[in-house]
């Protein structure tokens, strides 16, 4: 027995000792040769650090300070033995390059600013044992870091995410994490969504009433809400300017700014009170283009907010807008007549073009979702964030606009991962963005006159306000809420950080994957609520009996992988996996990842195969028994979101699989939430034999909005009856 345990002893030291010696650094750098030996920090490490680089010194300091409880001595000067020198040489490269190298008696981190200083912490960081980023004291652990040469520099200018405030409020000290988040993996730009239909998040003295009633939504104890005063905006400037993160405020316009009309209701055409919603919906209150109040209202708000925000870019949004309120105001009308307008949509040009030549007079770049390249002739360059697909990017490229990746279908990250049941309510009018697909993004190297200036995510907030579910609950002290953005955030934001990054030819999916095993503990000691992935599937072998034999690896390093063989969800007490394991059907196997006792994935979850109905398109709803009435006419509602994807003609089929009676279909409604867009009032009956289908139109498709189709059905001569549901589109 004792010679066993000696060998397994053995063993674990030496996978242990394998683990602490593979280099795992996410984004990947440029290149790398690995030395021999270890730098051991200890107390009287000193960082020692160049003029004006103070401000890095000591933040390296506090996190270090944090973790191992040294308080290490910083001092401006040279190298000294022991030490680890930050520098800058502005002549030695690219913006935020750096050059690492550790050596058992020093580190030496030069970047050419002192960005690329940062990020060569950021690196050296990502050296040491994760236990490096706790934020209370570590106890016996060796704090080493592998002798090592790297030089790198990020493959795009442009390396950002976008934290929408403003359908949800989060408050600065959550915008802090986020940051350090974003900084820890090297990208250096947050959009700061600050206004919406649902909230208006940043103080502006002229117009009060911004805050006082658009931050706010409902009543008494359902009020939600709150905004940043312009002390906090400095505060969070301060933070991230650290980090080498560029805050970017992003103030909505035309529309998207219901919150400014409950605020202010002759900033829209028609001049009604309004108020502030508390569940989503896209408003067709548009800024009222043929007031001068309007230009007046914005010129006094961008100014405000220029003079806060020191970065050289300013979102102006300009996505969604409806144009039913212009086409009928007889101001904005006019607009158009005295410029030789031919359709209200080139009001949106005609007000881009104002705002450009006031942020002109300022020195500031405009930015805005790629409606604003889309919508008339601009008077000057902007820079269009691409969010429908990242091919549409030949628009900026034709008329000499400057673009920014973040394709819904690999950078939203308010969609889940996947369609397991028991995913969190995330958005689903999209599929599911696995973390393999958001590292596909196609983000090709950038170079000096390229379009392209680099990759964003973005995490919107609005599932908060489609209902309560996710709210907090303020007597408990809950932060559900932040554990929501940050269990869609990560590890997505790992996968997005290195396309941002790593150069194109360096980017390959599984390397990718091996290495983000071993950042899971590092976000575990960042206190970050990550998306713990199911474990990974090596093979599945089929017997020629059928019987199947399941080979896993873990997906998180060092996480132990619970299973069962009978269909049921397993629990941190099921049976550990330690070797392959043999069952009748794949849909009896089951395997999760465990973190701890409180943190583990989802369980591995095999989807029925729908691929001989793929003619009558996604898979929608199935209807059992227990939805249906025996000879009696009554409602069934399907969620349709997601699979009403876009304005367009659509098919819904019905398909019966079992059961001896018949299901026939009274008549069949299309909603929008509680909108009905049509009721086709046309008798039929589906059965084994014969399958029915209904044919609809959508015309006002909002994104993130949900839709329904909802039967009026019943059983003929009983209720012994199943099939399925399916949608597809027709026509665009």
């Amino acid at each position: 027995m004792m010679k066993h345990l000696i060998s397994a002893l053995f063993l674990s030291c030496n996978l242990a000792c394998l683990a602490a010696q593979e280099i795992t650094i996410i984004p990947k750098p440029v290149e790398m040769h690995q030395g021999k030996g270890y730098f051991q920090l200890n107390p009287q490490t000193i960082i020692t650090y160049q003029t004006t680089l103070r401000p890095q010194a000591e933040y390296l300091q506090e996190v270090i300070a944090a973790s191992t409880g040294w308080d290490l001595k910083i001092t401006e000067g040279k190298p000294v033995s022991g030490s680890i020198h930050l520098a800058q040489n502005t002549s030695s490269g690219q913006a935020e390059a750096y050059n690492l190298v550790v050596k058992p008696e020093c580190i030496h981190i030069e970047g050419t600013d002192a960005g690329g200083v940062f990020y060569g912490i950021q690196t050296l960081l990502q050296l040491f044992p994760s236990e490096i980023y706790s934020a209370t004291r570590q106890k016996n652990v060796q704090w080493e870091a592998p002798a090592i040469t790297i030089s790198d520099a990020p493959s795009h200018p442009w390396r950002g995410m976008m934290l929408d405030v403003a359908r949800y409020f989060y408050d600065k000290d959550f915008v802090k994490k986020y940051i350090d988040m974003m900084a820890m993996y090297k990208m250096n730009k947050l959009q700061f969504h600050l206004i919406d239909d649902s909230g208006w998040r940043l103080e502006i003295k002229k117009y009060p009433k911004l805050t006082e009633i658009g931050a706010w939504a409902g009543k008494d104890q359902n009020r939600l809400g709150g905004y940043y005063t312009q002390e906090d905006i400095k505060e969070i400037i301060a933070y991230a300017k650290v980090r080498n993160v560029e805050i970017i405020p992003e103030i909505e316009f035309p529309a998207h700014m219901l919150s400014a009309v409950a605020a202010y209701p002759w900033l829209s055409c028609k001049g009604e009170p309004r108020e502030v919603p508390s569940q989503h919906f896209i408003s067709r209150d548009l800024l009222c283009v043929g007031k001068e109040s309007s230009y007046q209202f914005l010129q006094d708000v961008l100014d405000e907010t220029v003079n806060l925000f020191p970065s050289h870019y300013i979102n102006i949004g300009g996505d969604e807008a409806v144009y039913d309120n212009w086409e009928t105001c007889p101001k904005c009308q006019q607009v158009m007549k005295d410029n030789g307008l031919t359709k209200a949509s080139d009001l949106q040009g005609y007000l881009t073009n104002q705002v450009l030549h006031m942020m002109k007079e300022k020195d500031r770049t405009v930015i805005g979702w790629e409606e604003i390249i889309q919508r008339g002739k601009l008077d000057d360059q902007v820079v269009a964030l691409f969010w429908h697909n990242e091919k549409d990017t030949i628009q900026a490229v034709e008329h000499n606009h400057l673009a920014i990746l973040t394709p819904a279908t690999h950078a939203y990250l308010d969609f889940p991962e996947s369609k397991t049941p028991g995913e969190v309510k995330a958005a689903t009018w999209m599929p599911p963005i696995s973390v393999e697909k958001s590292y596909s993004l196609n983000a090709k190297d950038y170079a000096p006159g390229s379009h392209v200036l680099g990759v964003q995510g973005c995490f919107w907030s609005d599932q908060f306000i489609h209902g309560t579910i996710l709210q907090e609950i303020t007597p408990l002290n809950e932060n559900r809420s932040e554990n929501y953005a940050e269990y869609l955030t990560f590890p997505r934001l790992l996968a997005l950080a290195e396309v941002g990054w790593t150069k194109q030819n360096l980017r390959e999916y599984n390397d990718f994957a091996q290495r983000l095993k071993y950042h899971y503990a590092r976000l575990d000691q960042k206190g970050c609520n990550y998306r713990v992935p199911e474990p990974t599937i090596v093979s599945m072998k089929e017997s020629d009996n059928g019987d199947i034999t399941f080979t896993l690896t873990e997906s998180v390093a060092g996480a132990p992988i619970r299973y069962t063989t009978d269909g049921n969800y397993p629990t941190i007490h099921s049976p550990l996996y330690t070797s392959p394991v043999k069952v009748e059907s794949k849909n009896d196997f089951r395997a999760m990842t465990v973190v701890s006792n409180r943190h583990y994935s989802l369980p591995i979850y095999f989807a029925n195969d729908y691929s001989q109905y793929k003619e009558f398109g996604q898979f929608t709803d199935e209807w059992r028994p227990t939805v249906v009435l025996a000879n009696q006419i009554a409602p069934w509602k399907i969620d349709a979101t997601g699979k009403i994807a876009g304005n367009g003609t659509y098919e819904v089929t019905f398909i019966q699989t079992s059961g001896d009676n018949n299901l026939q279909i009274q008549s069949m409604k299309v909603l929008k939430r509680d909108e009905l867009l049509d009721n086709q009032e046309q008798a039929q009956t589906v059965t084994r034999e014969k399958k029915v289908t209904f044919r609809f139109q959508i015309n006002s498709f909002e994104a993130g909005t949900p839709f329904y189709l909802e039967p009026q059905m019943a059983g003929q001569g009983g209720n012994d009856t199943k099939g399925l549901v399916f949608i597809r589109k027709i026509t665009e």
